[in-house]
């Protein structure tokens, strides 16, 4: 069992995205403490109108609990982001979608944690990207 869930682990973060391609816009850049913390990341400008995000790991090592994007006109959703399994530089989360395609972000919470000793890593840093589209590029 232990194998299955290894592997299965293995095989999601192999799919992961290793490019940002043309469409897609930072929206936020933040650094991630050695302890479970949950982020509140406000975006602002043309940011806003986004259709898709994702979480780009760029330095040391992060694993994402999970990820609530809130709308303007109140509308949520939460992903657990369990699934996704451990980071390191490089690595790129699923495409998330947003609840309402037709409404801007008003913020969007992360809980994470990163993974390591302070003596022996750097902390995590993690990219907020996203995307006005429907292509998943």
């Amino acid at each position: 069992m232990k194998t299955l869930l290894v592997v299965s682990l293995f095989l999601i973060t192999t799919f992961v995205s290793y490019t940002q391609g043309d469409n897609w816009i930072k929206l936020a850049d933040k650094y991630v403490a050695f302890k479970t913390e949950k982020d509140k990341v406000s975006v602002s400008g043309k940011e806003k109108s986004v259709d898709k995000i994702k979480i780009t790991c760029v330095q040391g090592t992060v694993q994402i609990k999970s990820i609530k994007i809130v709308m303007a006109n109140g509308k949520e959703k939460e992903y657990d982001a369990k699934g996704i399994g451990v980071m390191t530089k490089g690595m790129s989360s699923l495409n998330y979608s947003v609840p309402d395609k037709d409404e801007k972000i008003k913020y969007i919470e992360l809980e994470y944690d990163s993974k390591g000793s302070i003596v022996t890593n750097k902390r995590a840093k993690v990219e907020i990207w996203g995307k006005k589209g429907g292509d998943d590029d």
